[in-house]
């Protein structure tokens, strides 16, 4: 079961993460000016692909790299729909990492530490995988190709019937 963590969404709408229970959820923190942001593309690929068979996209801006999500929300939902005609959930800009740390990245760090047990996000794009039971979280670099993930994700959502 997931957690009953509050979400932001980029237009104000307040759910809890646990409104999520009985998807399978890819979290990522992502940025409109990081040499990763044309991932939006696969991102938004495989939300429609797998949408309905339970999948979710959260999509957190983050200006925690290298400045490299500057804009106010209007500028990021803009850009995000523009440019990539993103359709999955897009969040209130957070941080990753610190004293402001979201509680959704408290919880999934400590779900899924990254390569010797470290905690802390190292750069915009990485993504969590949970399954649908909201059990098995798992942790990929910014720098892993969503077609990775799908390998992944296809034997998850199989694994559902």
């Amino acid at each position: 079961m997931l957690p009953e963590i509050d979400l932001v969404r980029i237009d104000g709408t307040v759910e809890k993460l646990a409104n999520y229970n009985g998807k399978t959820l890819l979290i990522v923190n992502v940025a409109s000016n990081c040499g990763f942001t044309p991932q939006y593309k696969d991102l938004q690929q495989l939300y429609l692909d797998f949408k309905d068979k339970g999948l979710e996209v959260l999509a957190f801006p983050c200006n925690q790299f290298g400045s490299q999500e500057p804009g106010n929300l209007r500028d990021i939902q803009n850009f995000c729909t523009e440019r990539y005609a993103v359709t999955f959930p897009i969040f209130s800009k957070i941080d990753v990492n610190g004293d402001n740390e979201h509680k959704i990245y408290t919880y999934l760090k400590k779900r899924a530490p990254g390569v010797l047990g470290t905690t802390k996000i190292k750069w915009n794009f990485t993504k969590f995988l949970i399954d649908y039971k909201g059990i098995s979280v798992k942790r990929y670099a910014p720098q892993t190709p969503v077609i990775e993930i799908r390998k992944e994700l296809v034997e998850i959502i199989s694994g559902e019937n």
